[in-house]
């Protein structure tokens, strides 16, 4: 994790932890980054729906952007790759 001010980056802060630890991360996190800028860089899906706006990269640009709702809208990348991994969160 990175800290600036008011900018916190956190790149796959998960990536080897079980979901509910997961879970469990990223509520703790809410907390801290209130009122600031937040910024993850994440292919676990589970709680990516918390941020207010998501951005898909694909090959370096960016494929789409939104809400979580928004994005679900669209039968693209985001959507299927939640789709793929929304039995882990159930």
């Amino acid at each position: 994790m990175y800290a600036f001010k008011d900018i916190i980056v956190l790149d796959e802060p998960t990536a080897a932890i079980d979901p509910l630890e997961e879970s469990r991360v990223f509520n703790k996190f809410k907390e801290l980054a209130n009122g600031r800028t937040a910024i993850i860089v994440t292919h676990r899906m589970g709680t990516v729906k918390i941020a207010d706006r998501i951005i898909v990269m694909e090959d370096g640009c960016i494929k789409e952007c939104g809400s979580h709702d928004e994005l679900m809208n669209y039968d693209r990348s985001y959507k299927n790759m939640y789709l793929s991994q929304e039995k882990w969160y159930k």
